[in-house]
């Protein structure tokens, strides 16, 4: 009867994160490809990223780490605030590699059912019609919000279909994550320490 409308966002993820791989791959297999990607590695399910680029600029090779995800268009909200990731782990990230670029990949789909009528059954028809790519270091203050209920606290994207952007540097990003970290009910000083003990962003 086809794809399971009243759920597909639970199902969509990974098939529009494959999708976006396939496509990462296929500009990759061009040489002469504008972009001068060169390497895309897909990466296991809850890792940092779901998917690492590699772009050659002269002597220099770029790697960009990309988070997809996927919004149903016709599911009021899907996908509004998703986790990105954790405090600890993108603040780690950027302590070991300041110049590291961690890209979130939104894009907005539909699905709908159609018979065929050579088999008789239904194909379920899965279209992307619209994306947005952040780059978490440069999402305004008022679009990031911290959730204290996983872990060491989980990064969000207040609503993904609308950010602004604010250019700072990787030290002020880090002085943000901070402050999202402290300021919730549920974090002390003593919480950070440990953690940054734990993850080396202090010298003891």
């Amino acid at each position: 009867m086809g794809l399971p409308l009243e759920n597909i966002n639970k199902i969509a993820g990974p098939m529009i994160e494959a999708w976006a791989g396939e496509v990462f791959a296929g500009i990759r297999d061009n040489i002469d490809n504008e972009y001068c990607l060169i390497n895309v590695e897909a990466q296991e399910r809850l890792g940092m990223a779901d998917i690492v680029l590699q772009f050659k600029k002269m002597d220099k090779v770029l790697t960009g780490c990309v988070d997809v995800k996927a919004t149903a268009s016709d599911i009021p909200n899907s996908g509004k605030g998703p986790n990105i990731t954790s405090f600890s782990r993108i603040r780690t990230a950027y302590v070991i590699d300041p110049d590291y670029m961690f890209i979130i990949l939104s894009i907005k789909h539909q699905v709908y059912s159609e018979k065929n009528r050579k088999t008789g059954l239904i194909d379920g028809i899965m279209e992307a019609i619209d994306y947005n790519a952040y780059d978490l270091k440069f999402i305004s203050d008022a679009d990031i919000n911290y959730n204290p209920a996983l872990g060491t606290g989980q990064i969000q994207i207040k609503d993904i279909h609308y950010v602004t952007y604010q250019y700072r540097t990787t030290w002020e990003m880090c002085q943000l994550l901070d402050q999202k970290y402290l300021h919730s009910s549920r974090r002390t000083i003593n919480d950070f320490y440990r953690e940054a003990k734990k993850n080396k962003w202090i010298k003891n």
